[in-house]
Order: C-alpha cells, then structure tokens, then sequence
C-alpha cells in the first residue's frame, strides 16, 4: 500500500509538470543505507521535460513533501538524479502482523487454469539426474503457480514405448538367457542394466541392431506374447520404482500420459496433416520442413509408419486439452537441450493442433554435471538420481551421526536435508544455466545452501519453543500495538536488517512468478537468512525483563513463516530439528 501511495503521487506530480501517462517504476537500492526504495524517473524525463534530471528529482520531491505520504519517513536524491526513499519504523513494525500462512500469496492468476507437465522418465531406464532437474525446477514453477492463485494441474510424460524400451527388453532376454534368472526377481536397476547392455549392442553388433529395430515394431504391435509379458513386467516394475522416488521429492502428479498411450494419437493428427499439406513425404519417411519457419526438418513418421517423438509429442498435447479442455496454459519443462527439438514441434502444433499450440510453451533448464561432465545413460556410466539423493543422504547422516536422535529420525532428517540440498542447489541460479554440483557445498549448515535455510528455520523454531515456557500466549496486533508505542517513546530505536528484508517477500514471490524463475526466492531466502542469524546472534529474544522482548519474538515467528513457506515454494521441506 505504501508504494502504491508514493506511485501516485509520484504520478500527479509528473502530470503536473507535463507528463501524462508515466510509467513511475521501483527498485531496492543494493546497499541498505541509500534507502529501501528507489525510482529513476528524473533521468526518464528529464530530456522529454527539457531540464536536468536532478532538478526534476528535486521538483518531484518538493511536490512529496506536500503529499507526506504514511509510513515514508525521509525521500533523498542521489546520483545523477535517483529518488531513494526510507521507510519509518512504524511501517517495518505494522509489516510483522502481515506474516500469516498465506504470507506471499497474491491474486496474479486467479481464475487460471495451468498445467505444467515435468520429470517425464521414461520406463525400462533408471531415473537419471536430468529428470531430478526436471522436478526440481517443474515442481518450483507449479508451486508459484498456486502462490499466484492458479488451479494447477501437474502432469507427467512417460516413454513405455520406442526404441529405448526394445532396447531393454532385448537386454532383458539376454540376460534372462546368461543369468537363468526369473523374471519376477527384476528391480528398476536390472533393467537400467538390461538398457545399457542393449544400447551397446545396438550400436556395435550390426545383427543385434537389426533383432532390436524389429523388436521396436513388435512391441508396438503388441504382436508377440513372450514380448508383452515382458513388457508389462519391466513397464510396471518401472512405473512403481518412480512413485517411490516422487514420493521422496515430494511430488504427485494430476495426470500421466503415456507414448503407448496418447502418443499414438499423434499418428492420426500427422496423416491428416499430410492431407492437408503440413507434412511432406521423404524417402518412405513422413516429415515436416522446418525450414519455411527458420527451423530443420524433422521426421514424425518412420518409413515403417511409426510415430517419432515429434508425432507422440502431437498427440500428448491434443489429451492434455481433451482431458483439462478449460486451460489458459500449458508448459512443458524439459532440459535445454530439447529446446531446438521443441521449437519444430510447436511450430507443427500451430498448423495442425493451432488451439492446443496458442496456449503451449516450452520452459527449458539447463544440466546439472558433475567435474567429470555430463554422464551418459547409453552407456550405463551415470549417477542416478535416485543415486545422488543417496550418495548426498549418506554425506548428511554422516554430519548429524553425533545428534541426540534415533536412527529412523536421523534417517528421516537425512533424506529431508539431502533433498533440500540438491533442489536447492538447482533452483539457486536462473533455470536456463548449467549446474556444477559440488558435494561438500550443497549440505553446508553455513552459507549458501539448502541446509543453511533449513537450520535458520529451525533455529528460529527452536527460539519460539523456549518463548511459549517464559512468557504469556502473544497476540500479534496487541505486540505490534505495543511496539508502535514503544517506538514514538525510544526515538534510539532503529529497524534491523531483518525487519527491513521481510516485507519484501511477497514482492519476490510476485517477481518469480511472472518471469517464472524460483532462482529469486532462493537468493532472497539466503538474504533473510542472514539478517535473521546475525540478528539472533547480536539479541537476546526471550527475556522476561525487557519489554521489547514480546515483539521480538513476534519477529521471530514472522521470520519462521517466511523462510517456511519460501522454502515451500522451492519444494523443500522444513524438519522441526536439526
């Protein structure tokens, strides 16, 4: 409210002087001290106004004066004509009793309708560290989603079908053949290794190359029964192994759509795009010149009328709208390195699905690697996800062993500091970037890291819990009350850091929001955890004797509920000790 009373007045006086419709915009200056608000419309204009930018900050401030806006308690020119503005005490303390469960949330997208469809593994490969990053980031844009007061619809995208899954299966026979072992004692990691072996294979025995694009066909015929039993074993062996993990990363997904399921569909929509001239036959093959947008050319059917990716992708997103047929919007989040792929697609879309296409975009993240760069599945020689939430799980059940807690808390505490580590450690920077994972960083109790925000949360409960055995049940507006009265008596007093960061939340929130970036959240989590550590470090909260204590610990709560839900919004649990 305060910054929409300074815009308008900032607006009548630019009127005033001959500007009709100006476009008054806020930053927060980077250093504390030049204020906690700044606008630079002198040096817009300035020029337009025929004067010099500091004297039209110095006539815009003369006409604010006038105005005395509530809660801004000094306006100040600096530089070459910035306005900077400092906001009163009064107003960092009235800000306390805002923080409530729903502290952050706004109205952006009411009446909204979004489906974001993420993770998307595929049966018969392990869950490999590009569909962590997936999840991560999927899940984060989901959740802001819901801040932004969107009905969200989460949806996942699952390949049972194509050459990677006979390529698995004709793994599988072989293996079945060498080890004599029974098919119903196969987990998710034999056929990641059944996977590998027949990927090897493919590309190095031109008589196992051929058994395998045979298989493909077979399997997608459902021709065979030998086949199909184990098929339907390894897709559900698979398909339950995933809800495992999802489960760990705090997932569940609305819809799952399948490539042997909807993506047939795609083969349909291609045909008729053929008819009408969207498509183009090639050497037996059905393809759509990407060239007349810019793009490639890309095959949607094969030579042996098989549906590719591209023509799968047609018939995903024509069920996504059958299934949610009132969505506004619909997002796909893949890796980067899909994104050339996707701009053909869509372009496709636009000609044969163009209802589905005016409402689709595609949100690409970058790949998390390690110092030995990017691991490959084909091969076999990569850290799972599923592996790296263990290998990080071990490292913080290593840290907290000496912990007064039992083994199942310990275990329970570990699997909820490692998650929060590496989400954190993917959402920390914008989405498009790549992502160096380091070890040792990612479960640092200090710093820049998951486990910092985690242990500041906890900290602070662990503050609240000593406040409830020494004082009196507190009443957030009676403290605020209080502390309004104490602030026109004690002149001395002077807003902390912390109180001078947390009114921003829902700003930052609003910011991640409409650009879509968790990154935001996550630098301002780190910020206010900070002010909230050196604060507590400098203050004694809970003590019976001083009567600001009481407001304090209402700082304190208001603190707690921030990081929690900030926290929430990068779908990173809070654990109650640490």
């Amino acid at each position: 409210m305060v910054l929409h009373d300074v815009k308008k007045a900032i607006t009548r006086a630019l009127r005033e002087f001959g500007i009709e419709s100006p476009d008054v915009s806020f930053e927060h200056p980077d250093d504390l001290s030049h204020g906690d608000y700044s606008t630079n419309v002198a040096l817009r204009y300035a020029k337009e106004l025929k004067t010099k930018p500091a004297a039209l900050a110095n006539a815009v401030v003369e006409k604010l004066k006038v105005e005395s806006v509530k809660f801004i308690e000094k306006t100040e020119i600096a530089g070459a004509g910035f306005i900077n503005f400092h906001l009163s005490k009064e107003f960092f303390a009235d800000s306390v009793k805002e923080v409530n469960e729903d502290f952050g949330k706004n109205n952006t997208r009411a009446g909204k309708k979004v489906m974001v469809e993420y993770t998307d593994p595929n049966p018969f490969k392990e869950f490999h560290i590009g569909h962590l990053m997936s999840n991560a980031v999927g899940e984060a844009i989901a959740r802001l989603y819901e801040y932004q007061s969107a009905k969200v619809v989460r949806a996942c995208w699952q390949g049972d079908v194509g050459l990677h899954v006979a390529k698995a299966i004709w793994g599988a026979r072989q293996k079945l053949k060498v080890e004599s072992l029974k098919l119903g004692g196969w987990n998710s990691k034999k056929w990641g290794e059944a996977y590998a072996l027949g990927s090897e294979k493919f590309e190095t025995d031109e008589a196992a190359k051929k058994e395998i694009t045979a298989l493909n066909k077979t399997i997608y015929e459902k021709s065979d029964a030998e086949v199909n039993k184990l098929y339907d074993a390894g897709r559900k062996t698979s398909l339950a192994h995933f809800e495992e993990i999802y489960k760990v990363l705090g997932t569940k997904f609305d819809h799952y759509f399948f490539e042997g399921i909807e993506g047939r569909e795609g083969v349909p929509i291609v045909e008729k795009g053929l008819k009408d001239g969207v498509f183009e036959r090639s050497e037996g093959a059905i393809v759509y010149k990407g060239e007349k947008k810019g793009l490639h050319t890309r095959v949607f059917l094969t030579k042996e009328n098989l549906p590719t990716y591209e023509a799968k992708e047609l018939g995903l997103n024509k069920a996504k709208f059958e299934k949610e047929p009132d969505l506004d919007e619909s997002l796909i989040v893949t890796a980067s390195e899909q994104s050339e792929y996707f701009k053909v697609v869509l372009a496709a879309m636009a000609e044969v699905l163009p209802e589905v296409a005016k409402h689709t975009r595609h949100v690409a993240h970058g790949m998390l690697r390690f110092a030995s760069g990017k691991m490959s599945s084909r091969k076999g020689n990569i850290i799972t996800g599923e592996g790296l939430i263990n290998q990080v799980e071990a490292l913080v059940h290593e840290k907290i062993k000496e912990r007064e807690m039992t083994e199942e808390q310990k275990k329970e505490l570990a699997e909820i500091v490692a998650v929060g580590a590496i989400k954190y450690s993917i959402l920390r920077q914008a989405i498009g970037g790549d992502i160096i994972f380091d070890f040792d960083k990612s479960i640092s109790f200090e710093g820049d890291s998951g486990p910092y925000l985690q242990y500041s949360y906890v900290r602070a409960k662990s503050v609240l819990q000593k406040a409830t055995q020494v004082l009196d049940v507190l009443d957030v507006e009676d403290v605020v009350s209080e502390r309004l009265k104490q602030l026109q008596q004690l002149k001395h007093i002077q807003p902390s850091t912390l109180e001078r960061l947390l009114y921003r939340f829902p700003e930052v929130v609003e910011q991640a929001g409409e650009e879509l970036e968790p990154h935001h959240i996550a630098t301002f989590l780190i910020e206010l955890a900070g002010a909230f550590n050196s604060w507590y470090a400098s203050e004694q909260i809970v003590d019976t004797k001083d009567p600001t204590s009481p407001y304090k610990v209402a700082l304190t709560e208001a603190f707690a509920m921030a990081m929690k839900n900030g926290l929430w919004l990068l779908g990173i649990k809070v654990p109650e000790k640490m």
